[in-house]
């Protein structure tokens, strides 16, 4: 006997969108808009909403870029949003911007990472945590997530591992509940299962006087201390363009910056 499975039509998936969401029919009727009676009948596939609706309603239930194209596709029409590679001509401009911002930022690290947190670009500071690492973890296309928590790469260094892993997890567990992603969950249940002798950290815990989560690393014989900050594109059209993440990392203390600033990093 075959099997056949027919893919989820638009309503079902953006039924699964609101849940994610978790807001009932009533709730996103009323943020979008629409009778509660339309949105049930979209929902259920007794109507098809236009384009324009769909588009609305993954307007309102702040779908990602990528799924709002899928949602396009399960209702009969085509894609709007463009998914080019950053490399590319079209994105020429994107790419200067990135450039100039960690280039700009150095000596201080920077790394610009995908939706998948695959690193397609660093600045040259970025080598204060990558000199030292075993040259398999390097390999492209590094994943800083991977790079981070593993044993064999930075995970050693972190002094404040517990807390640093637990704040990187708690911003991966965030992003699929954002994306819904299936790649990101498979992403974060290998990650969670690198060894950490603080592994009971579950939860951003701030130390004495902390204002931030520091990353706390050793590197050239001293330990530094580290804030970051997220840079994102605000008016994003493109799936790539949409999914880049520039981190910023600043130094906590007067020592880190002078190691910093005269290493030329």
């Amino acid at each position: 006997m075959t099997i056949t499975r027919t893919a989820p039509h638009v309503g079902e998936l953006l039924r699964r969108w609101r849940e994610q969401r978790r807001l009932s029919q009533l709730e996103l009727a009323l943020q979008a808009e629409v009778s509660t009676r339309h949105l049930s009948f979209v929902e259920t596939g007794r109507a098809a909403p236009s384009r324009d609706m769909v588009l609305h309603l993954a307007d309102q239930l702040d779908v990602p870029l990528r799924e709002r194209n899928q949602l396009l596709l399960a209702a009969g029409y085509a894609p709007v949003y463009s998914h080019v590679a950053l490399d590319s001509p079209p994105l020429a401009e994107v790419r200067g911007a990135v450039r100039a911002i960690i280039e700009a930022h150095a000596p201080n690290p920077a790394v610009v990472v995908d939706r998948y947190w695959n690193m397609v670009d660093a600045n040259s500071g970025i080598s204060i945590f990558t000199d030292g690492i075993t040259p398999a973890m390097l390999m492209a296309p590094v994943n800083i997530m991977r790079l981070s928590l593993h044993p064999d790469g930075a995970a050693s260094r972190i002094v404040n591992l517990g807390q640093w892993r637990a704040h990187l997890l708690g911003r991966l567990r965030r992003e699929i509940a954002r994306t819904a992603d299936a790649e990101l969950e498979q992403l974060y249940e290998e990650v969670r299962r690198y060894p950490c002798k603080d592994a009971a950290v579950e939860a951003d815990v701030p130390g004495p006087g902390d204002v931030v989560v520091p990353l706390r690393y050793r590197a050239m014989d001293q330990e530094l201390a580290f804030f970051s900050t997220v840079v994102a594109f605000g008016t994003p059209l493109d799936i790539t363009v949409d999914e880049l993440a520039i981190e910023l990392f600043f130094p906590v203390d007067s020592a880190t910056a002078r190691l910093l600033r005269r290493e030329g990093r």
